[in-house]
């Protein structure tokens, strides 16, 4: 076609009658533009004639839109940013939504420049700009057409995300240098854009990891970064009860061991085929995968949360003990607020156990810190048995604390119970009871159970000594008091406490334990599906944080640090079948595995001894209302 025969139609489009959000291309022209150039479109608008802003609107949204187009598009807009103001609004949102993350590298430079020059000269727009690239720290959503259906769904495999992350991180880490008030308005933006928990795994990983990323170049958002991920990851693993994971695990292992069995059979000519997935084979070698969705999200989010704390820790690979302690002040904060009054998580709480591992000092602040806590008055008494059990289970389970330690921790907490025993005999409640002695049951306890998994370390290489030691205790005393925590504490702690006790014959419970046995009566409650009996087992609503850790990706760095509970046979012999107090399945720990109770027991409580509503909720969240509500 010579230019001298353009058609009447090509002709009204050189005019500028041509169709919104198409652009005209001849041999001749790269691009032909429509509308003149910026700063005239602007001179225009500010007369009312918005015919050409317009144009320039369709042709930004065009998403056939070309590299060389976008960069001569953000050239234009740089040289006149000044005069692009609030009533610009619009434009500008255009400008920002151009896709320049998936072009070429001289598009990403370009629009970082662009960028630069808007905020130095219109602050205004800072938000906006946040905004633009919070909303690629995940992956892009795409449509799939199922069934003549749009389905909109996040392209998780997408092999462009480290670059686009990269360079979204670039045009962060700018804007934070020339806007030093960036974090203020930053940080309300990754709250609300944060996606939601029911997101595929994929999804909140990415985020997640944005996110983090972020704090490495402004460390004053840290601790509100920490807060932010850490709660999400809570309300993921309140929302699924251990024994939900257990199931779908185990379920599926038994369903993957009968579908190998079967492959093994009828597919035994087919073990060279090699059409299998490199990412299936190693899932299915290691096991590494979650088979309940919510577990691997939380799985996925873990890894990333311990990864990051082992970095920002660490410099080539030596601990810095100074970026440490940064992240012990700032992950305690958070423990605090968050992780502490959260009732029966799972896994979150790791965090804290991971970082404490690094050096003895990090434990030792740690400890110190949950013993303040359950020694102060002035904190509820919720938050006090919350302490108590965290400290007993970290003594217990902490393969990496020396014994020394555990013992200097001993030494606070069994005077403590001693002397909050001799302040109760001058006084009238001397009793059992809950609402008045929580912190107090609780912190017999955490002694009980520290004893349960550390006796034989203590004893180990002179028993002499370790059983002197044991005997200075004197938990007769505080077994015998009128307090009677052994009423109180869970039968798969009381039981095998008091075999060990009786071994090493510090301590005999089993006239105490079948006492208190003979006053749990059954009560009869009625309810919609008839009348039941229950006997309350936990009337603490006790948890021990850190029992066995089920996610298998994040698990194996806790592994090589965790203390797994190893049967005392020995302890158990001779022991009398009547004087050992059955424990449901919820109230087990590891170290009970074989003596689940047969049948569906409910459990509940006895008027005589405890409120009623202070039974334990079967399922995994917080202690009931009325339980709240109660004076300690």
């Amino acid at each position: 076609m010579s230019r001298q025969g353009f058609s009447v139609k090509e002709s009204s489009v050189v005019a500028g009658v041509y169709p919104p959000g198409r652009t005209f291309k001849t041999r001749w022209f790269s691009r032909v533009r429509f509308g003149g150039n910026v700063v005239n479109v602007l001179a225009k608008l500010k007369e009312g004639d918005t015919s050409d802003f317009e144009l320039i609107r369709h042709q930004l949204a065009d998403p056939d839109i070309k590299d060389a187009q976008i960069i001569n598009w953000l050239q234009e807009f740089r040289t006149c940013v000044t005069q692009l103001g609030k009533e610009h609004e619009q434009l500008i949102y255009c400008v920002l939504r151009l896709p320049w993350l998936d072009r070429s590298p001289a598009v990403a430079e370009e629009y970082l420049a662009f960028l630069g020059s808007l905020i130095s000269a219109q602050t205004v727009y800072l938000r906006p700009c946040l905004k633009t690239l919070v909303s690629s720290f995940t992956p892009r959503r795409i449509k799939i057409n199922e069934g003549n259906v749009d389905i909109s769904d996040s392209d998780d495999d997408d092999e462009n995300l480290p670059r686009i992350f990269d360079l979204c991180h670039q045009a962060l880490q700018m804007i934070a240098r020339y806007v030093p008030s960036t974090s203020r308005f930053l940080m309300p933006i990754l709250n609300a854009k944060f996606p939601f928990v029911q997101k595929s795994s994929r999804t909140l990983e990415c985020y997640v990891h944005n996110l983090l990323r972020i704090v490495v170049y402004i460390p004053a958002l840290r601790r509100d970064v920490l807060e932010l991920v850490i709660s999400k990851m809570l309300t993921l693993d309140v929302s699924v009860p251990r024994s939900e994971i257990e199931e779908v695990e185990s379920s599926g292992q038994q369903n993957q061991s009968a579908e190998s069995q079967e492959d093994f059979l009828f597919d035994m000519d087919d073990d060279d085929d090699g059409d299998g997935s490199p990412l299936k084979t190693s899932q299915s070698v290691d096991g590494a995968v979650m088979l309940h969705p919510v577990a691997e999200s939380l799985d996925m989010l873990m890894s990333v949360l311990l990864a990051f704390i082992k970095d920002m820790c660490h410099v080539n690979g030596v601990l810095d003990v100074e970026r440490a302690k940064g992240v012990y002040r700032d992950l305690v904060g958070v423990f605090d607020k968050l992780v502490l009054p959260t009732h029966a998580s799972c896994h979150v709480q790791y965090c804290m156990f991971y970082l404490c591992s690094f050096r003895l000092g990090l434990a030792e602040a740690f400890l110190d810190h949950l013993w303040k806590l359950l020694q102060s008055p002035s904190l509820p008494a919720v938050i006090r048995q919350a302490a108590a059990a965290y400290m007993g289970s970290f003594l217990a389970r902490a393969k990496f604390l020396p014994i020394a330690t555990v013992r200097v921790c001993l030494d606070l907490l069994v005077p403590w119970l001693h002397l909050y025993i001799e302040n109760q005999d001058s006084g009238s409640k001397v009793f059992c009871d809950i609402s008045l002695h929580g912190p107090f049951y609780a912190a017999c306890q955490a002694v009980f159970y520290t004893l349960i998994f550390r006796h034989k370390a203590i004893l180990e290489g002179n028993m002499k000594k370790g059983l002197a030691y044991l005997q200075s205790l004197n938990l007769e005393r505080i077994v015998m008091s009128q307090l009677n925590p052994l009423k109180v504490c869970l039968p798969a702690v009381t039981n095998l406490f008091a075999a060990i006790t009786r071994k090493y014959q510090l301590v005999f419970c089993y006239t105490i334990i079948e006492r208190n046995n003979r006053q749990m009566l059954p009560v009869i409650r009625s309810s919609v599906g008839g009348d039941s009996l229950s006997t309350n087992t936990n009337p603490l609503d006790t948890f021990f944080p850190f029992d066995p850790y089920l996610l298998k990706r994040s698990g194996k760095l806790i592994e090589p640090i965790y203390q797994v509970w190893e049967e005392p046979s020995d302890c158990m012999l001779d022991v009398p079948k009547k004087d050992i107090r059955k424990s449901s399945a919820e109230d087990e720990d590891d170290f009970l595995q074989d003596e689940t109770p047969q049948g569906d027991v409910m459990m509940g409580v006895t008027p005589g001894s405890f409120d009623s509503h202070l039974r334990s909720p079967s399922s995994v969240g917080s202690p009931p209302i009325a339980f709240l509500q109660r004076p300690f």
